[in-house]
């Protein structure tokens, strides 16, 4: 009993830390954007990143906790760790922002400049990066209830129904990312155009929202991808690979030969010159025997 009060007393003072760290990460996240000018918003990013380090310590903490059988009321420190992941995701944005210095005249010069298709492909990237990221997050917090329910089968108690549940959760996500890296490859390959990607972005986005509220209507993960043919478009992107590799290796050779002499026609001529050296060579064999 004494263990358990220090252990509740642990976690409450982490809490506390938690709530006063985020705090003080929302003072200096206000102070970055009312920045006025570039080394400032620089400077404060820096201690910003600082913030985000310690939360994210106390979040492993408050992730090994949420894990352990020993916690009853797991509630509190599943809010901390939403709350913490939440304020991640704002410090990915701001940094994000402050290194494409995106308020200097440079980042909106070079914003003007940039083909509307290139734009278009790094907004359907951001959002594949970003959805893989919240796909994962949700896949940490079913593994924690997972390691919770098997701590506590092994108590003796019966395997719990919710096991299978977070298992086939766990099993949905990873298919998703599979074919959510896919995507993003074909993109940045060009065999998939960014409108294609827009299709998808609504049925991506409901799945992350009501993939537990909603289980069984989640059931079959391809048929949110099959209209996309993802598998064709890798198999011809990597045959254009292919190709294209071969053809550099033939225009590299042939740039070889050149520097060496060795054209077609001189590699002919010269073959004949070899020959009738040889010839030399073997007449005077001749005579010496």
């Amino acid at each position: 009993m004494g263990d358990r009060r220090k252990l509740q007393a642990e976690i409450d003072r982490t809490l506390k830390k938690i709530e006063e760290g985020v705090e003080v990460f929302d003072r200096i996240f206000n102070k970055v954007q009312d920045a006025e000018n570039q080394n400032q918003k620089e400077k404060y990013e820096a201690d910003l990143k600082k913030e985000i380090k310690k939360l994210q310590r106390y979040r492993d903490q408050v992730k090994t906790w949420a894990g352990s059988n020993e916690i009853k009321d797991k509630g509190p420190l599943l809010e901390a760790r939403k709350t913490i992941e939440r304020e991640m995701e704002r410090f990915k944005v701001c940094e994000k922002e402050t290194k494409t210095k995106a308020f200097s005249k440079e980042g909106l010069s070079l914003q003007s400049r940039k083909d509307p298709r290139e734009k278009a492909r790094d907004e359907a990237r951001d959002w594949l990066n970003d959805s893989v990221d919240k796909l994962n997050g949700q896949i940490e917090e079913f593994e924690a209830e997972v390691e919770g329910l098997l701590n506590e089968k092994k108590k003796g108690k019966n395997r719990p129904p919710q096991l299978g549940h977070l298992e086939e959760s766990i099993s949905r996500h990873q298919q998703h990312i599979q074919r959510l890296e896919l995507v993003l490859r074909l993109v940045d390959n060009e065999a998939l155009n960014p409108e294609d990607v827009n299709d998808l972005k609504d049925l991506v986005d409901d799945y992350l929202e009501r993939n537990q509220e909603d289980f069984d209507e989640f059931g079959e993960v391809e048929e949110m991808y099959a209209e996309l043919n993802l598998d064709e478009l890798d198999i011809a992107a990597m045959a254009h690979e292919v190709v294209h590799e071969k053809s550099k290796s033939s225009d590299k050779t042939a740039e070889d030969d050149d520097e060496l002499g060795l054209s077609s026609g001189g590699s002919v001529s010269g073959g004949a010159g070899s020959g009738g050296g040889g010839g030399g060579g073997g007449g005077s064999k001749g005579g010496g025997c």
